[in-house]
């Protein structure tokens, strides 16, 4: 049964005359409190916070003389006490609070300034069990909850941000606040102290290996308000979770405009699909147009593997985001640039491909630090009507999979190479996805269709485009090898990527018809493998 409200009507202004200041990040407290107390709002304080504002010469009044009773447990009891929570939860203008208040000294608190114990940056430090657990902050959430119910008299401040607005609203109302601007204050709160829950409930879930706990938390921080979402119509907003994943979300944008719905969601798909590519090994590109890589390669260089790249599909590059594994030189620069991008991403960049980017003053150049590990776990969610998607991210890597050859003929030493290089590219591409290519180079890719006999007709038909406008007599697909990144239920995808010219096959097998698929392939000599994972990519 819900508890009964007592319909008592909020006041719209109410007179800030105490205020009660517990804060880990410190980031401009001094100055806030200092203005305050130029209002006359007597401070009240705990331990590091009020010492803080003792030392900047400030009256402060510690929290223990409101509660009569000390700090313990190493602080971790402070401020759990009714002369503070009576202080914040009271309802002035219901009488039996009021007198409750009267009756037990409970001093009212109009503003709360509270942040929390840096919980999300002490886990992601690596550090161990119990110093985590020692950085949940109890005290602060629950003073910050209680100041947000009772929005209707007090005002609460999680956000350094947010100080000149609360001083600004303070010096408008002559000393109070306004209702709706507590309300405002109460909101963001709430949401903060979610986001905050879900980070511990998501890394005990981790920590005990819970897979699928009963109860699933996700929060983030906006970072920005978008123009628009996926379509002029809709709106959007970029939210971070604190995962330092290297990618769009951490990265620095050295130019350019904002970055739109899309252009994140893309850049993040071009991104993840560069990070496949160990840079210590070889130069790579992907150039990505609607989270689809339209070209990808690997070269000596970036120069050389951006070229590659290109010569897939020049039309579709048109407008895309490129991502590269290794720092962006000048040279790779010169060359990108020719041709209308809309996002560069990349571990870092040299000055000069800086200066070369910095002429296009609408293409944003971003630079991450570092690339994502395309083996490291991680979680994706997806909504759906009245739900979530979870799951484990996709972190199964060509390299490490257990390859068996099904056909009576092995493929060469370079047609694995480039039966590998296609599985990564495939595990990127929309499924149903087939990929063509050829000496460390897309040069057909198939993307998102409903059979995979178009999947592989579309990207034979690419690759024929390709060979139009560069002039060839006969495309690269000739003497290619195909990937896909799942079974084929019939042997029809697989004589379609043999009529255009690959010479060997890799997917995950597991058909029904594998026997059927096999014989087709033994029959026309091509060489196939098995990979034993698929990877689906809705």
């Amino acid at each position: 049964m819900a508890v009964a409200a007592k319909n008592i009507p909020a006041p719209d202004l109410v007179p800030v005359r105490r205020a009660l200041l517990s804060v880990f990040d410190k980031t401009g407290l001094i100055d806030f409190a200092r203005a305050l107390a130029a209002a006359g709002v007597e401070l009240v304080s705990t331990g590091g916070t009020a010492k803080a504002i003792a030392e900047a010469g400030l009256a402060v009044r510690d929290v223990s003389e409101l509660t009569g009773f000390p700090e313990i447990m190493d602080g971790r009891v402070k401020t759990l006490h009714p002369s503070v929570h009576g202080a914040l939860l009271g309802v002035r203008d219901d009488p039996e609070h009021a007198a409750a208040m009267r009756k037990y000294g409970i001093e009212p608190i109009d503003l709360l300034v509270s942040n929390l114990y840096p919980f999300e940056e002490v886990r992601r430090s690596g550090a161990d069990y119990a110093a985590i657990v020692e950085n949940i902050d109890i005290g602060g959430p629950a003073m910050i909850r209680a100041s947000a119910k009772n929005h209707a008299y007090v005002a609460i401040v999680t956000d350094p941000g947010d100080y000149a607005s609360v001083l600004n609203a303070l010096e408008m109302n002559i000393g109070s606040l306004s209702l709706d601007f507590r309300k405002k204050l109460a909101a963001k709160a709430f949401a903060r102290t979610a986001t905050y829950d879900a980070a511990i409930s998501g890394w005990f879930a981790e920590a005990l290996e819970i897979e699928h706990p009963t109860w699933r938390a996700f929060g983030g921080r906006l970072t920005e308000v978008m123009r628009y979402g996926e379509n002029p119509h809709q709106s959007a907003g970029f939210y971070v979770n604190g995962d330092k994943r290297p990618g769009v979300a951490t990265a620095r944008q050295l130019q350019g405009k904002q970055l739109s719905y899309n252009n994140i969601n893309d850049t993040d798909a071009a991104f993840e699909l560069a990070g496949e590519f160990d840079p210590s090994r070889s130069a790579a590109v992907a150039i990505i147009k609607h989270a689809n890589p339209c070209g990808v390669a690997e070269g000596a260089s970036l120069k050389s593997a951006y070229a590659k790249a290109l010569a897939c599909d020049p039309v579709s590059a048109f407008g895309g985001i490129v991502a590269v594994n290794r720092t962006l030189d000048a040279e790779a620069a010169e060359d990108i640039v020719k041709t209308f991008t809309e996002v560069i991403i990349a571990p870092d960049a040299t000055d000069e491909a800086a200066a070369i980017v910095a002429a296009k003053k609408n293409l944003r150049l971003l630079v991450t630090g570092g690339l994502p590990d395309p083996r490291s776990p991680g979680t994706t969610v997806k909504s759906v009507a009245g739900g979530l998607l979870v799951q484990g991210r996709d972190n199964a890597v060509v390299d490490d999979l257990d390859l068996k050859v099904v056909t009576k003929r092995a493929p060469t030493p370079a047609e694995m190479a480039d039966l590998k290089f296609a599985f990564r590219v495939a595990k990127h591409v929309k499924s149903n996805a087939i990929v063509y290519a050829k000496d460390g180079a897309t040069v057909g890719i198939g993307a998102g269709q409903m059979s995979r006999v178009d999947s592989s007709r579309i990207a034979a038909r690419k690759a024929l485009d390709a060979a139009e406008a560069a002039g060839m007599v006969e495309p690269l697909t000739k003497g290619s090898v195909v990937a896909s990144d799942a079974f084929f239920p019939f042997a029809d995808g697989l004589l379609a990527a043999v009529a255009a010219g690959a010479t060997a096959v890799i997917q995950p097998g597991g058909s029904m018809n594998d026997k059927d698929v096999i014989a087709a392939a033994d029959e026309h000599g091509i060489a196939m493998v098995f990979t034993g994972v698929r990877h689906f990519r809705h």
